[in-house]
């Protein structure tokens, strides 16, 4: 069994499986979502703890269990459940789990990427109790599917901050939308935005293509969530006209013996989320394994 990915999910299949006595190897790149993140939230017993805390105690845990955990990244896959890494080996596996995880598309803004997972943030229930009660500003952006989303941020950030400017920068809202903002307390700003004020380590501001500065503590983008999904594809699992994978609830796709868990599959997926559903993925890989191992004739 190879499971591509040990971030939260990948490392939650490999204890199910190696609590299953599989033999289990996990395939890690080293670059998890999370890593600008100095806490996660959210995650029941583990609410405040660095994200490398989490998967250091993690990967202890399935090497108890005999997981092997190789630092490397699958370049390639092939037909038989076959995956060729970077440096040189070739893994062939009855079943593949892939828990690849997504990929942040931020606004092309000076600041944004530099303080990204700090004071730059996209998640109210991930980082929102921490930063509540400060001014808050939310920038939109200019990709298609990023407008339904900044939208969905200026009616919900309210719950945290009742000081909360949205700048639309290039995107233009109907009428309906800003009245509904407007009607939750927002303050909507017009004008493409040039980037993100910085001082003594800290985002102090937005700044405005015309010079003008808005006071902001705390800003929230609307990022695209681009799929990891080259391996998928070199395995030939149907993706969705989004790039998604298509599977079922247990994380099964179109292609015998691959499966797949986590924000490869679900964009929305918490910490706690892609955890749960790796680990209902990994119960499922294994009937799926008693299945193929049990005699027709039995």
């Amino acid at each position: 069994m190879v499971i591509v990915g040990g971030g939260a999910a990948g490392l939650s299949a490999a204890l199910v499986l190696g609590r299953s006595r599989r033999r289990v190897a996990v395939v890690d790149a080293g670059q998890p979502r999370n890593a600008p993140a100095e806490h996660m939230q959210g995650f029941l017993s583990r609410d405040g703890m660095p994200p490398g805390e989490l998967l250091a105690a993690g990967r202890r845990e399935v090497a108890g269990y005999g997981v092997e955990l190789i630092d490397d990244r699958v370049v390639d896959a092939g037909p038989g459940c076959t995956v060729r890494l970077a440096g040189g080996r070739e893994l062939r596996a009855h079943r593949i789990l892939v828990a690849t995880g997504l990929r942040d598309e931020l606004p092309d803004l000076p600041g944004v990427r530099e303080r990204w997972g700090r004071d730059v943030l996209h998640c109210p229930y991930c980082h929102g109790y921490e930063v509540s009660d400060r001014p808050f500003g939310l920038i939109g952006g200019t990709e298609p599917g990023a407008l339904a989303r900044a939208v969905h941020l200026a009616l919900l950030l309210p719950q945290w901050s009742a000081d909360l400017v949205f700048f639309p920068h290039t995107m233009t809202l109907t009428a309906e939308q800003r009245h509904r903002i407007i009607g939750r307390g927002v303050r909507i700003v017009e004008g493409e935005v040039a980037g993100l004020v910085v001082e003594d380590d800290r985002v102090c501001g937005v700044r405005l293509a015309d010079g003008e500065v808005v006071p902001r503590s705390v800003v929230f983008v609307a990022p695209t969530f681009v799929p990891d999904n080259t391996v998928l594809s070199a395995l030939g699992c149907a993706l969705d006209a989004e790039g998604w994978v298509v599977a079922d609830a247990s994380g099964r796709t179109s292609v015998p013996g691959v499966w797949v868990a986590g924000n490869v599959a679900d964009p929305r997926a918490q910490v706690i989320t892609a955890a749960g559903a790796a680990s209902a993925a990994a119960m499922a890989i294994n009937a799926d394994l008693v299945e193929a191992e049990v005699s027709p004739a039995s």
